[in-house]
């Protein structure tokens, strides 16, 4: 990453931008694209509401549900990890500011032998830039890893100024340009989107409700819940994590740029005491305890849901927030490890 976009390698994320005069140039440079944003929502958010209860899930495969993210540079320890849980779904991330190591990812996800890969394109600011760039990488990746991939996630929390996008309209740009390239070179891959990160559902309507002719094969959430709390607690008075589950299928029904089929891929809690690998203040942290419990209970209300095709928790190692904490080069599982491998054995 080129700064003023920092990566923070003890979060797995980029540093909020500090350069506000900078954020400032480019929040005004698209401030235009806020006009439809406001348009569609006005009309697209009271109807989703209305109808969330109408729309009823289909019958999901509930031995195919749980996913789990993992990372390159973790290490080869992860595949005898992901063994044990008995995922068979895993989630790579391949940075696009990082194509010079492309081919080590291509070795990594050939490791992981009984397990599909959904390969998560991550974008940078000079990619969303510069199209050329763009469109060679694309090519690259694609001929790299449809071998052994079949679907791609095109970006990701796209709503986060941090990650590079700084307008809806920008981010649905940015997948045209690589849906092209796919139906042009690739036609049997899945692109999957929009990627938006927490319940801002505005952005989700923005993404699923505009004039760009694109088509998610899938649809992707980074759909996480009261961080201080239970998936069972709410936001704006009635959006517990079932009603913001019902909330997005409703969008999706509504919508004709995506299929049905919903991917919630990014979730978890930060954990206490692990500062500076939280993602998040001391404040929003909770026990090893209580995460386990709370990824227990999220987990069970989306495979209920059946509007759900998949969850993939982010992620299997990381000290901050995953299953497994490496710190001092050990490998400690926590006891959402241990419960996370009870559900997906009796899925």
């Amino acid at each position: 990453m080129q700064k003023p976009f920092i990566w923070d390698r003890y979060s797995d994320q980029p540093y909020p931008i500090k350069d506000k005069v900078y954020k400032k140039k480019m929040r005004k440079k698209h401030i235009f694209d806020y006009i439809p944003l406001i348009l569609t929502n006005l009309i697209i958010f009271p109807l989703s509401i209305v109808l969330m209860k109408f729309f009823k899930g289909k019958k999901i495969d509930k031995e195919n549900f749980y996913g789990m993210g993992v990372d390159l540079d973790k290490g080869d320890i992860q595949i005898k990890l992901i063994e044990e849980l008995g995922v068979k779904h895993i989630l790579m991330r391949m940075p696009l500011w990082e194509m010079d190591r492309i081919d080590e990812y291509v070795d990594f996800a050939k490791k992981f032998k009984n397990q599909t890969t959904l390969l998560n394109i991550l974008q940078d600011r000079e990619h969303i830039e510069d199209i050329e760039l763009l469109q060679k990488n694309i090519k690259s990746v694609f001929e790299k890893f449809s071998p052994i991939v079949t679907e791609y996630q095109i970006g990701n929390a796209i709503n986060r100024t941090k990650w590079g996008f700084f307008s809806m309209g920008e981010y649905l740009k940015w997948y045209q340009t690589i849906q092209s390239i796919r139906d042009e070179n690739h036609p049997t891959l899945k692109l999957i989107g929009s990627s938006v990160i927490d319940f801002e559902y505005h952005y989700t309507i923005r993404t699923l409700f505009n004039g760009f002719p694109i088509k998610y094969d899938k649809f992707s959430s980074l759909l996480y819940v009261d961080r201080r709390g239970s998936p069972s607690n709410t936001q704006m008075g009635i959006f517990d994590t079932k009603n913001k589950i019902d909330m997005i299928y409703s969008l999706v029904k509504l919508s004709q740029k995506t299929s049905n089929e919903i991917y919630i891929t990014e979730v978890n809690w930060p954990l206490s005491g692990t500062a500076p690998y939280a993602p998040t203040s001391e404040l929003e942290c909770v026990s090893e305890e209580d995460y386990a419990k709370f990824m227990l209970e999220y987990l069970e209300t989306a495979k209920k849901s059946d509007k759900i095709q998949r969850v993939y928790w982010h992620q299997l190692i990381a000290t901050g927030y995953g299953l497994v904490d490496d710190r001092d080069n050990t490998i400690r599982k926590t006891p959402a490890f241990y419960e996370f491998k009870k559900a997906s054995s009796i899925a």
